[in-house]
Formats: C-alpha cells, structure tokens, sequence
C-alpha cells in the first residue's frame, strides 16, 4: 500500500525520474524490498538497485539522489526499507523526495493518508509485476561506488592515510560493511572492520539496557564489543544497520553523542570556510553547541526533533553542519555543496579521523577542551509514563499555560513552544537559563513523555532542573 501510494503521488512530489530503492540487514527488509520493487516495476518506474541485491546504507541513498539530480531535469527521489537502530524484528519504510533527505509532514501525511485508503480498499488498487519481471526490469547501480569517489570531496581522506593511525570500525551486522570495505580498498584508509558478521537475527549483539537487541552505537550496552577492543585502536567507529547513526569510540570510552557533536562542529567551522552557513541543531540538542557556535561567530538555526528539518538549508547551503542529539549529523562538501541531506554515520566517523589526523588529538580531547573553556554541560533525558490522553495534552501545550520564572535558582529567558530557527511547533515545551534549560515532549512511539534538561553547573543543579520540569510537567497535564 504504501509502494503503491509512492508510485502515485511521486510526480506531485516532483520525482519524474529514477527511483532509488534499498535495504538494509534487517529480516524485514529484504521481503518488504521485493514488494515495493514489484510494485513500482508495475508502475514503469525506473528501479535502481544495488547490482548484486547487496545491502545499502541510507546516506548513500540520499548521495545518489542529490548526484542525479543535479546533472538531470528528471529528478529522481529513494525509498529506504529500514527500522534503522530498531530489533530484528522490526520493518521500515522511508521515503526521500527528490531533496535527498527524509519526507517532510505534509508529503508523510499525503502517502499515510492514500496508503491507508488502499488497505481500507482491500489493496484493491495496488498494481505489482511478478518479481521475477521486476529485478529484470531493474536497473543496476553501485552505491557504493558512487560514495568511495565522492566522499573525498567532503572530508581529507589524505590526511587520515598519512596519518598512521589505528582505526576500528564496527558496523554492528548493518549495511555499512561492504562500504567500509571498499574505502579502506580505494583510499588505503589504515582501517580495520573488527566485525564483518551479517545475520539478520543479530544474535552476535550484546543486549541492550533494558535486555533488547537494538543496533544503537550510541548505546555502550550495544557498543560492548566495540570498547572491548578500544585499546588496540587510536579511533574506533560503529554505525546501526543503515549507517545514519553514528557511535566514536576512544581510548577514552564511548564518547557521548552531544560531546562529539560539539567537537565535530568546532573541527567543521575551523577547517572550512562556508560562508554564512549556520549551525543546524534539535531544540533538545546540548546548549555546548550554541556555546561552540556564538565562540566561531556563526548563527545556530534550532528546529523540533526531526532531521527533516534541516533538508533544506544543507541543499540550498545556508547550512553548514546539522546534528541532533540522537548521533545524527551531516555536513557540507568542502565547497559548499551538499553531500548527503539525510544523516550519515559513515561521514561522521570519517570526520573523527580527520579531526584526529589533522590535530593530533582524539574527539574526546577535543571535547574536553571546549568545556573547560565554555562549560561542561551534564545532560539527562528521562520517560515518564503518561495515557495517551495526556501526550496528546501535552502535544498541544502552549507557552500561555507555561510560564515559570525561575529555573532551579535562575531567572527564566525564554518558554518557547516553537523552534527558533523555523518556527515549526516543538510539540511540547522548553524553557531556558542562562546556564541551564530543560524540554518536554510526547514521544511519537510510545505512551512517555520524554523530558530532556541540561546545566552547565554540575549534577546537583541537573537533578534541580529536572526535578522543576517533572513537577511543571505533572501540573501542567493535571
């Protein structure tokens, strides 16, 4: 139902050209790829896939959307079947319109809304090719070959070869192997893939916090084997099953998701020139890269939860970096133009061994020194079980329900209910301290509210704030 409503409502989106249809290692993936593809053959569309039905990570998806479409008037768009970081036994279906990055709400709503028709119609309108006529009809194309060549043209891959340093990569059984591979091959980048296992049951991962298997190279749960190993390598990398999450591993440990950004960000705005180009962050993203950003002189362009929100300005270029605080990130080509408008884990760990080739420090380092100048921020993020009723309360909020003047002992600067940046909904609400901040929002899965606080003034004030925002929480949906 949903190929069906993509292969209808694509040319309103306008996508006239090629499609760019891929999977990653997930059980589900593979099934749900062979539907959507006898789906879209049905329909005459151009199908590119992987030559020989390999696995394909979504930024060299969103890469090869933006190449095509900057050379050919018949723009193409993707379709990505992922759950991304999610267990095996989870299924996925992403759409890229032809910007190269994730959909935004109203082209989400339009293939939800037509696809739901066809399921109340019984499917009675979806056209498919047997599959046999479809992989015939399909047309070849190496992804990763395409990312190998073009991936130089946004990090110095000559400095991380003439480095001599030792990096690890860990693709925790996810798409991102052959990628790996292949750069290591081309650009005898000194990298070595600890773990080439594939096995869509992902029986080899060490088990999350709460017991589940979950690819997250965020987590250190799911990151166990890689820091095992961290002693043998100056810089050790992992990305989920579809490579746009990213997890850096030093001799330090795992870095914090919000550390590396920082020092990402830093490294980015210090070694290229962009412009003009602003910092993309997620209102729940630490304040450390507002910090970062006003340091550099650059202006931070702050969005809702989404990196659909940042589609635009990494394409037209007013861009320069965007992450947010679930280790996700892209940047810009050296000159200016884009590279990937979807996250790219595979990018971002290049990035840490450039940052570690060209300055001689790891990222944590790095890190550690943008605190120590700027303030060490002590972030936490909690869920709080609530009824649906309530998130969707809590979805509404407004700053004329919410007005606190003080912050756990500061005075309160701003309660905002939408982004600065765009001024999209926040789909809940933040308030602001000069050295402290905290944001609660109706998680989009689940019956919790998330709540996220962050101090620059110890753990202490942390656990004050986030006490504050439990309470005003609690008040606010009574």
């Amino acid at each position: 139902a949903i190929a069906q409503a993509i292969a209808e409502l694509r040319p309103s989106f306008g996508a006239t050209g090629p499609l760019f249809l891929a999977k990653d290692t997930h059980a589900l993936s593979e099934p749900a790829w062979a539907t959507a593809l006898s789906v879209f053959a049905a329909h005459g569309i151009e199908v590119r896939v992987e030559a020989d039905g390999d696995y394909t990570p979504t930024p060299l998806v969103s890469l090869a959307i933006l190449e095509h479409n900057a050379r050919q008037e018949a723009k193409a768009d993707g379709v990505l079947l992922t759950p991304s970081h999610n267990p095996p036994e989870d299924g996925g279906f992403k759409y890229n319109p032809p910007t190269g990055g994730p959909a935004n709400a109203r082209i989400t709503r339009a293939i939800e809304e037509r696809a739901n028709a066809l399921l109340q119609e019984g499917l009675k309108g979806v056209k498919r090719l047997p599959l046999r006529e479809a992989l015939a009809r399909a047309k070849p194309f190496d992804y990763a070959g395409l990312y190998v060549e073009k991936v130089a043209e946004a990090v110095d891959l000559e400095a991380i070869r003439a480095s001599g340093l030792r990096i690890g990569v860990d693709p925790l059984g996810g798409a991102s192997l052959r990628v790996w591979e292949r750069l290591a091959e081309s650009h005898g980048l000194p990298l070595e893939v600890v773990n080439p296992t594939l096995d869509p049951t992902f029986r080899f991962m060490p088990k999350d916090h709460d017991g589940k298997i979950r690819m997250d190279c965020s987590s250190p749960y799911a990151m166990a084997g890689l820091l095992a190993l961290k002693d043998r390598f100056d810089l050790a990398i992992g990305n989920d099953p579809d490579a746009d999450r990213h997890g850096i591993v030093t001799p330090r440990g795992l870095m914090n998701p919000n550390h590396y950004l920082a020092a990402a960000l830093h490294h980015l705005y210090t070694t290229r020139s962009w412009p003009g180009a602003k910092v993309g962050k997620t209102a729940v993203t630490s304040a450390l890269l507002d910090r970062v950003a006003q340091a550099l002189g650059r202006e931070v362009y702050e969005t809702p939860v989404g990196f659909k929100h940042f589609v635009a300005g990494l394409l037209e270029g007013w861009l320069g970096f965007a992450g947010e605080e679930s280790a996700g990130a892209s940047f810009l080509r050296f000159d200016g133009r884009p590279f990937s408008t979807d996250k790219d884990g595979i990018l971002m760990g290049l990035l840490a061994a450039e940052l570690m080739a060209k300055r001689g420090q790891a990222p944590a380092a790095l890190y550690e020194a943008l605190a120590e100048t700027l303030g060490r921020p002590y972030y936490a993020r909690k869920d709080l079980p609530v009824s649906p009723e309530a998130k969707a309360r809590l979805a509404r909020l407004s700053t004329k329900e919410v007005h606190p003047a003080t912050l756990a002992g500061e005075p309160v600067l701003q309660v905002l209910d939408r982004a600065t940046g765009n001024g999209e909904p926040l789909g809940g609400i933040k308030v602001v301290a000069a050295n402290a901040w905290f944001a609660v929002r109706p998680s989009g899965t689940e019956d919790v509210a998330k709540v996220y606080a962050e101090s620059f003034l110890g753990e202490a004030h942390l656990e004050r704030v986030l006490e504050e925002a439990t309470a005003l929480l609690h008040k606010a949906l009574a």
